[in-house]
């Protein structure tokens, strides 16, 4: 997806749960405070910036995350095949 397209709360919310990451571990990793987490993925009255959207949207991708835009279906996110034996090794033996 291309970084000057905007991402939706809602995308951010699902690529962290994909890594199964906690809201401060993504703030660690992009370099933002836990509050700035919440407000990006949030409906709170004070937004995040752009520079920390920013920041987010390299962390989930530096980890692994592709970031699907709109196509009609909505926009979406998915683990790249090489990072989805990290986080989301599939479970067998059932």
């Amino acid at each position: 997806m291309d970084q000057d397209v905007p991402i939706e709360k809602r995308q951010i919310r699902a690529a962290r749960a994909l890594l199964g990451w906690s809201q401060a571990q993504l703030a660690e990793a992009a370099g933002v405070s836990i509050p700035t987490v919440k407000r990006a993925e949030g409906n709170a009255a004070i937004a995040a910036s752009a520079q920390s959207l920013t920041a987010i949207r390299s962390a989930l991708e530096a980890a692994g995350v592709e970031f699907i835009a709109e196509n009609g279906g909505g926009p979406g996110v998915r683990l790249r095949k090489d990072a989805a034996g990290e986080a989301g090794t599939p479970i067998h033996g059932r």
